[in-house]
């Protein structure tokens, strides 16, 4: 029933736009070792570009100037390809990585520390007005190409898989993978993760191959069945060994349980 239990994003007091900006600047240094100055991430950074934007805009937006804030995204939108509405709600040290073709809805809210890749989706499912677009909690980490749709809210320190599409509310702690989106056992890093965020993308479980394990175990076990059915000799025990035969290719091979 805890599980069940899935708080939104806390967002901390305001520290003042130009400190949000800094903070901006500097999880960007944290979080991409490729990032060499400020004036480097300044003038070549789009998503960088379209978090400043919006910083501008989002205020604009609270204070009743929709016409200039909308107008002010769109001009961001032009210039770095990621499309944020001004009414989303973005906490603190926000980082869009590459910044390509992200878009976040209206009524999206978004915690502290979250980190977003190319491609992201933050989008509604409904022409209604009010809330229609995610909530995320703080320390989201969402894979390249995610979608996550609908008035839902994914919580704390939740990682989505590249090219996962998420339509139902996340518990925190946990990792999302998979079209629809399924919650699904997270394999461990050696690693601690620095800055409290894990960017282990390769660690991302495969229900396919977890699937796929399983129906070859239950075909052995029928195989063995069929063969005292038949009182014929067994055939030979390949426990533990990938099936070279089997069309899934490496799918088999990575399961922990193939090794």
């Amino acid at each position: 029933m805890a599980e069940a239990i899935i708080l939104a994003p806390a967002m901390d007091a305001d520290p003042g736009l130009w400190a949000m900006l800094k903070e901006d600047l500097n999880c960007v240094f944290q979080r991409d070792p490729a990032a060499r100055s400020t004036l480097e991430v300044l003038l070549t950074y789009p998503g960088v570009h379209a978090l400043l934007t919006h910083r501008f805009s989002h205020r604009l937006w609270l204070a009743g100037w929709r016409f200039s804030a909308r107008l002010l995204s769109f001009i961001g939108r032009t210039l770095s390809n990621v499309d944020i509405h001004p009414g989303a709600a973005i906490g603190r040290r926000f980082f869009i990585d590459h910044g390509a073709g992200v878009v976040i809805g209206e009524t999206s809210e978004i915690g502290n520390d979250v980190t977003l890749y190319h491609g992201v989706t933050l989008g509604g499912t409904s022409w209604n007005k009010g809330k229609r677009h995610p909530t995320l909690a703080d320390g989201v980490v969402v894979g390249a190409g995610a979608k996550i749709l609908g008035p839902i809210i994914v919580g704390e320190r939740v990682r989505v898989g590249a090219n996962s599409v998420v339509v139902k509310s996340v518990p925190a702690d946990r990792t999302v993978v998979g079209v629809p989106g399924r919650i699904v056992d997270t394999r461990i890093s050696s690693q601690a993760p620095e800055n409290g965020i894990s960017l282990d993308h390769n660690l991302l479980p495969d229900p396919v191959a977890k699937a796929i394990s399983c129906l070859l175990e239950r075909i052995d076990t029928m195989e063995q069945e069929l063969a005292e059915l038949r009182h014929v000799a067994p055939p030979a025990n390949n426990a533990g060994q990938c099936k070279t035969t089997c069309s899934a290719g490496d799918l088999c091979c990575e399961h922990e349980s193939m090794h």
